[in-house]
Order: C-alpha cells, then sequence, then structure tokens
C-alpha cells in the first residue's frame, strides 16, 4: 500500500512524498507522485504514530479493573486520538489488585487484541511519597523493594517497562538500579526529592520524571527541587501532561525551552473517564473522581487535580497553537521521544524505511483522519 501528502514528517520537517507499506512495516519513501497511490491525502499531515506512555485508562475502562474486554475496546478506540502504542498504567493499590491489574495486561498481549499496540505497563505505585501523592491512596503506599517488584514483574510477565517512584524513598537506590539494569525505565515521580537527590537518581538509573510540574517539589530559587531537576538535567526525559490545566500553556513553553526538542514527552494521564460526558463521577484509586466542563478530572473530596480526559491530538494542537512550542519538538514530544525514552526507536517514532508503519493523518485543525497501526486503516474514511 502507498500513501501520500504534500505534508509527510520526516527529517525534522514536511515533505512533500509516498509512504509504502508492507507486511507492517515502512518499506519505501518516495517523492510525491513518483508511483501509483492507494490514497492521496492532498495537504493534510501525516506524522509518525502517537505514542502515549503513561494513560490509565478510557471509555470506562482503568487499568487496575484487570478485564480483559475493557483492555481491547481501549486498544480498539483509541487509534481515534492517533494513538498507535501505549503502556496501560497502574495507579497505587493493594497488592491483589495490582496482581491482577497486571495479570490482565499480560493475558491480552499473549492471547491477541486489534488496534493500538500495547508496548507493555507502566508502573505507577506504590513505591511513591505521601506528601506529593496527588490522588493516590495512601494506604497502599509502600517502601520500594526489589523482592516485592520481582514478584509484581513475573504476574506481567515480564511486561512492566515503566515504573514511577519516589526514588528518594529507595534505600541505597536499590530498586532504581535493579530496574535500570533489567530494561524497565525509573521515573521519578510522586515525590519529594530534592534537586541533589534527584541528581544522584540520575546517576543511579532513573532515566526520566513524570508528569512535571505535578506531584512533586517545586522549583525555587534556592531550592530548585524536581522542577529544577527537570530543566537542568538535559539529558533526562520528562513526562508533561498538555492539556493547558495541570500546566499552564507559559509553563509548557518553559519545560520544552529547558528540555529542547528531544527529552519532553507528552503525556495524557487519561482516566477511565476519558470519553465519557462531562459531570460523569468515577472511582478512581477508591476515590471518587468528577469531570468538569473543561475536560478535567477532579476529586469530589477536594477538588484536586486527578488526571485527565486528554487525548493525544489535542495536546498536540495546544502545544503547538497554545504554547507556542517549535513544530518539531511538539511532534517529537509524542511520537520519536518517548520511543526514545522507552529505547524502541529503532522500530517506533518516526517514518523512516525498515520501521513500523505506525502513522496517524491530520487536518488542519489537528483532527484525526486516518490512523495506521502497523500498516493497517483502523478509521473509516
Amino acid at each position: 500500500m502507498i500513501i501520500q501528502s504534500k505534508k509527510v514528517w520526516f527529517a525534522d520537517q514536511f515533505v512533500a512524498a509516498q509512504v509504502e507499506m508492507q507486511d507492517g512495516k515502512i518499506t519505501g519513501v518516495y517523492p510525491y507522485d513518483s508511483k501509483p497511490v492507494d490514497k492521496d491525502y492532498g495537504s493534510e499531515r501525516i506524522l509518525p504514530g502517537f505514542i502515549d506512555v503513561h494513560c490509565h485508562g478510557a471509555y470506562g475502562f482503568d487499568t487496575n479493573d484487570a478485564e480483559e474486554e475493557g483492555l481491547r475496546y481501549w486498544t480498539r478506540h483509541i487509534v481515534q486520538e492517533g494513538v498507535t502504542a501505549f503502556l496501560p498504567t497502574t495507579i497505587t493499590q493493594s497488592e491483589q489488585v495490582l496482581t491482577a491489574a497486571l495479570k490482565n495486561v499480560a493475558k491480552v498481549v499473549a492471547d491477541g487484541y486489534e488496534g493500538a499496540e500495547i508496548l507493555g505497563a507502566h508502573f505507577e505505585g506504590p513505591y511513591l511519597d505521601m506528601v506529593y501523592k496527588g490522588a493516590q491512596p495512601e494506604q497502599y503506599i509502600v517502601k520500594p523493594t526489589v523482592e516485592q517488584f520481582k514478584k509484581y514483574q513475573e504476574a506481567a510477565n515480564g511486561l512492566i517497562k515503566y515504573i514511577t517512584m519516589a526514588t528518594e524513598t529507595d534505600e541505597d537506590f536499590a530498586l532504581t538500579r535493579y530496574c535500570a539494569a533489567n530494561g524497565v525505565v525509573v521515573s521519578i515521580g510522586h515525590s519529594a526529592a530534592t534537586y541533589e537527590q534527584a541528581v544522584m537518581a540520575w546517576a543511579n538509573g532513573a532515566r526520566t520524571m513524570t508528569h512535571v510540574y505535578n506531584g512533586m517539589t517545586p522549583f525555587n530559587h534556592r531550592a530548585n527541587g524536581l522542577v529544577g531537576a527537570a530543566y537542568r538535567i538535559r539529558s533526562m526525559y520528562g513526562e508533561v501532561i498538555c492539556d493547558g490545566n495541570h500546566s499552564t500553556p507559559a509553563a509548557l513553553n518553559q519545560f520544552f525551552h529547558e528540555k529542547g526538542a528531544d527529552h519532553a514527552v507528552l503525556v495524557t494521564d487519561a482516566l477511565m473517564a476519558k470519553g465519557k460526558p462531562i459531570g460523569s463521577k468515577f472511582l478512581f484509586g477508591g476515590n471518587e473522581i468528577e469531570i468538569y466542563p473543561d475536560g478535567s478530572a477532579h476529586l469530589t473530596s477536594t477538588g484536586g487535580l486527578a488526571g485527565s480526559t486528554l487525548c493525544v491530538n489535542k495536546g498536540l494542537r495546544i502545544l503547538i497553537e497554545e504554547a507556542q512550542v517549535p513544530v518539531s519538538a511538539a511532534i517529537n514530544a509524542c511520537t520519536k521521544n518517548p520511543a526514545a525514552c522507552l529505547g524502541i526507536d529503532d522500530r517506533k517514532g518516526s517514518i523512516k524505511v525498515g520501521l513500523d508503519a505506525d502513522l496517524v493523518v491530520l487536518d488542519r485543525d489537528y483532527n484525526v483522519l486516518q490512523t495506521y497501526c502497523k500498516g493497517k486503516g483502523m478509521l473509516d474514511e
């Protein structure tokens, strides 16, 4: 199959080009109009498929629910926002609940599903800080141990690929070092770490930070905190929720200015409430949340933010049109950068011969016209 557009994103620019896809891979990239095509998208933009490394659920399903059909429904429908790969993300809960959630992800992956690729699981909690726990239920927050994590990883059949934890609670960085040595990305988050502790965590294997600005020590000119570390450690990746609620457009602009084009990662931190009507209420980690008119999710008990209902294509629009982030940096944040952070940029995140044929077609208003998952068009046109 060959598709073309006058705006195909590769080599850090839009190029008039054709993309050939066969057996799930990109097998050729040619000049525009050089070969007969199956679909001509005119001047609509063709980008690499989006990758979301931090999303708890959607359409009434939460990763912790451990429901096979809920997860399958999610993979089939998340393509509507251009996502071609993602990490179902847990929230702090009892060992029994988390074990069941991980087993469910492993079973769905083993038995098969349609739509966006499940790259593994993002294990957010239970190794978090009590002060910066956010919506995570404090009664299940525990100290990190390698022994317990091994049990979780066994339940997941090795599919935990990313872990959020307060690394300052990890004695001698034992779990941080274990994860880094065993192919699990360590992300500092829901953490009270100082700037100095963050630097040491990086030296012991931490690779990124979870939803920068939220659930962490703020920047102060004398106590730089985790936000300061996110700014200063240029080679560390950093997630950021690009819904305009968790961080203002000005804060997003500042973050991307500091991280540059290659280390910022757009995430949705979306909840099961995504795709549901305004005013809907759900239980998230045992806490009731409600969807506000602006699409944000809040704890009904305190009114505090508790995740989002963001879609990646809308986050990209906010970055470019409202936060005025350079186009290349904004696109990288939901394609190339999350792939590089996960160490899978040799097969995902770019439009390049030999990589997976994961593509998204956007109109000028950032609406998704088509999503190709390994060369298969997922939406009716």
